[in-house]
């Protein structure tokens, strides 16, 4: 399963200081704006103790983690709907991702520069947000007039979608958020979570009042990626914010931690590992990984079984 998480946010804010701390690629981290060009793409393990368990328990001659990808996205910057900053080639990169990642500078540093000349977290949080939703509100406003025609004609789709759009939009002109259509890949709908660069490598400024005034927006994470600190946690919060969970597949050749969607089934989860598991399943022996290590006992499932996190299983095909 590859799923992505975008990092965003305005120049000079950590983006690619955090990308090279969690994927310990070389992508360029200079002082000043629009260094990142290109996208630059990593894979990321996501910490999990249980995998290290197993792996002795079965004495797995490897252990192979479950994996997430981080894209180092230019920065944005006010205007970049309407193509200041590069900012439709930038966008274009936030539409391919599955969730967002913005980033939030909240260090003061005399010595890298911002933006706006000046550290304000909650204004540069309401900048990105903006230009997320003025681009999809352009995105909307294009697709309803290209169905004009369909819908005058009286084509049904095309009424169905029309009103759909028209729902949208609403909502994007009074500035919130809109949900997911799906063939548009709007950049407001997408999952997103905030992470609070505080650089103790600097001065502080201090992030309590930020991490209130986004206490109803999801997740919350502080880092410092000068110093690795709350990496762990970022990664552990992105694959919640994407509904993942975990199940392992354990014994001497290798135990291996593979991603699932949390309300799968298991011939659905099964296709993480291949197709045919899918296409082919006939059942499963399943246990969960604390009864595995404390010698219980598997039991067989069928097609209807649900997977849950922690379970180690072995299909049958």
């Amino acid at each position: 399963m590859s799923l992505s998480i975008g990092i965003v946010g305005l120049p000079n804010v950590g983006k690619s200081t955090l990308f090279n701390a969690l994927t310990g690629k070389g992508v360029p981290a200079e002082n000043y704006p629009f260094c990142t060009i290109d996208p630059s793409v990593g894979i990321v393990g996501v910490p999990d103790p249980r995998l290290a368990k197993l792996a002795e328990f079965s004495k797995s001659a490897k252990t192979i983690p479950a994996a997430i990808e981080f894209v180092d996205i230019a920065g944005l910057v006010k205007g970049a709907s309407k193509g200041e900053g590069l900012g439709n080639q930038f966008l274009s990169h936030i539409r391919e991702v599955d969730a967002i990642l913005h980033m939030v500078r909240v260090f003061a540093d005399d010595k890298v520069t911002h933006v706006n000349n000046k550290v304000d977290p909650l204004n540069d949080i309401e900048t990105i947000g903006l230009e997320l939703i003025l681009a999809d509100l352009a995105t909307v406003e294009k697709r309803r007039s290209n169905l004009q025609k369909e819908v005058k004609r009286g084509d049904k789709n095309a009424i169905a979608e029309d009103a759909q759009l028209a729902e949208a939009e609403a909502l994007l002109k009074d500035g919130k958020p809109s949900f997911a259509i799906k063939h548009l890949h709007l950049l407001s709908a997408k999952p997103v979570f905030y992470v609070l660069n505080t650089s103790s490598a600097t001065e502080n400024a201090p992030t309590s009042f930020v991490g209130n005034e986004l206490r109803g927006a999801g997740v919350v994470v502080k880092v410092d990626p000068v110093f690795g600190e709350g990496l762990d946690d970022l990664i552990k919060a992105s694959y919640k914010l994407l509904g993942l969970a975990t199940y392992f597949t354990t014994g001497e050749d290798e135990t291996r931690a593979w991603t699932f969607k949390l309300g799968s089934t298991a011939p659905e989860a099964a296709a993480a590992i291949h197709t045919d598991f899918r296409d082919k399943f006939i059942k499963a022996d399943v246990i969960n990984w604390e009864d595995l290590l404390a010698g219980g006992h598997w039991r067989l499932e069928g097609k209807e079984y649900l997977v849950k996190d922690g379970d180690v299983i072995e299909f049958k095909i």
